[in-house]
């Protein structure tokens, strides 16, 4: 199937690791074009220079809780691709812990990576967009139903999925998609490292396939490939959608 992504310009945010770069490769091998960006020097040139990247992608050392990010990503899609079709917001998870062990210092500044930095960059893409372009915000399961020992992902990520859903409808009338995509348990440095703080990474990870129906957890190039269709053209008339990327986790309708 061709998913219309042949010299589209995207902006991925987290793209040099996890759920984002997963996500970026699978949009470069369907003809796309990224901006990556990610808080280190080298994450970001070994991102850019990934087989098929070369020439298909440009690396930004930005953070998303920076409000001069929005700003140089857009202008390095400009100056790159002379072009820009849509984004992908992914940020890596906050730290674990109960709301008793949080402090305010932490609060903050997962409410300025997660959540405002997130708004800000979506409204300033919105700013550049045609009628055709999109935003994806990467989520989590969170947005459903809390989970143990994640505080700050259960504080801000529903509050993100609603002001993702409040953004498709602002946007609709421009033409312009809003989506979300919701994983849980896809097997990257993030879900090993909060099944390891368990103390018993393996009763961890049994526990959780043992929910899951296809008993497995599910690969990044899974949820990439899903990111990239949600973000193609062949998705014209999904916005508003949250996509759960779970395995059927999720039990409701």
């Amino acid at each position: 199937m061709d998913l219309g992504l042949k010299d589209r310009v995207y902006i991925v945010t987290g793209g040099t690791r996890g759920l984002g770069r997963a996500a970026a490769r699978e949009l470069v091998a369907d003809g796309a074009r990224v901006v990556v960006s990610g808080r280190g020097e080298k994450s970001v040139a070994a991102a850019e220079a990934e087989p098929g990247g070369r020439g298909q992608a440009v690396g930004v050392v930005a953070d998303n809780a920076d409000p001069a990010a929005p700003d140089r990503l857009i202008g390095a899609a400009r100056d790159a691709f002379k072009r820009l079709d849509g984004v992908l917001i992914s940020v890596g998870g906050p730290p674990p812990g109960t709301s008793d062990t949080i402090d305010d210092d932490l609060w903050r500044a997962a409410f300025e990576s997660v959540f405002l930095g997130a708004v800000r960059l979506s409204r300033a893409v919105a700013a550049e967009l045609d009628g055709g372009g999109v935003i994806g915000f990467v989520l989590s399961s969170s947005v459903y139903e809390p989970i143990p020992g994640l505080a700050l992902s259960n504080a801000f990520r529903p509050g993100l999925a609603g002001y993702a859903k409040n953004l498709a409808n602002e946007l609709g009338p421009r033409g312009i998609r809003v989506v979300g995509l919701v994983p849980a348990h896809i097997e990257t440095d993030r879900v090993r490292e909060l099944d390891a703080h368990t103390g018993h990474a393996d009763a961890a990870r049994a526990r959780a396939t043992a929910g899951v129906p296809l008993r497995r957890y599910g690969t990044p190039e899974e949820f990439g490939r899903s990111a990239a269709f949600l973000l193609s053209p062949a998705a014209s008339y999904l916005t508003g959608v949250m996509l759960s990327v779970d395995g059927g986790v999720r039990r409701s309708f």
